[in-house]
């Protein structure tokens, strides 16, 4: 069963989406702006996003060109037929397919499915697994416990979320500013001194010479990774 994403400014579209998809036996989630659909992606495991193109706070183009930055689900774009340049940017940044105002129940049906089908074939939808190990940090999603070499580690969110963050992609190098974004999911104006606090903290926790870490490297100019 595929957890389905629907984000539009306006909730009559949003109603009339969950009656064509709900016979489908979908699990249907909303959102009514990009950042709304930023944060839900971040927190649940979705499968396929119907998203609008003009919303406010963050519209349908830059809200898919932020989750391209990490997911390969299937974004479908909402539009109207005054907004083929939008269209065209939209498949630029990584939408996979469009639909155009007024919907046909029967074509929404048929491209969600086609997508699906796509997502699922190329393995999208294989389930993250919930805990994660590296070297001797073992962190489990489920019960959002850490361990250093056997031993309990104790978090706060941030700490925990940020470590989830770079554990899920090791060798990865995030910003500041990225992991600002994604793990306090608001703009990241003036957020290096914030991030490296919380960092800095990690370390003392995980490391056991925080000054020389083994996990937790910084990458100067660029950002943070965990090592591999």
């Amino acid at each position: 069963m595929a957890n389905i994403l629907i984000c539009d400014d306006e909730r009559d579209i949003v109603s009339a989406l969950k009656i064509y998809l709900s016979a489908e036996d979908y699990t249907l989630f909303e959102a009514y702006t990009g950042r709304e659909a930023l944060d839900i992606v971040r927190k649940n495991e979705i499968h396929l996003i119907l998203m609008d193109i003009m919303m406010p706070e963050m519209d349908g183009i830059s809200a898919t060109a932020k989750l391209r930055e990490e997911y390969n689900i299937p974004i479908i774009l909402l539009t109207a037929k005054s907004e083929d340049t939008d269209k065209v940017l939209g498949l630029n940044v990584g939408a996979d397919d469009y639909i155009t105002k007024p919907f046909n129940p029967i074509e929404v049906l048929a491209r969600v499915r086609s997508q699906l089908r796509r997502y699922t074939t190329l393995g999208g939808m294989e389930q993250k697994p919930s805990k994660l190990v590296i070297g001797g940090i073992v962190l489990d999603d489920e019960t959002k416990q850490v361990t250093v070499d056997g031993e309990s580690a104790s978090l706060t969110p941030i700490e925990y979320n940020i470590l989830l963050l770079l554990m899920r992609h090791p060798g990865r190098v995030y910003s500041s500013a990225q992991i600002y974004e994604q793990v306090w999911n608001e703009a990241a104006f003036g957020s290096e001194g914030a991030v490296a606090v919380h960092i800095r903290h990690l370390r003392e926790k995980l490391e056991i010479d925080p000054s020389n870490p083994r996990y937790l490297k910084v990458v100067w100019g660029l950002g943070y990774k965990m090592e591999p």
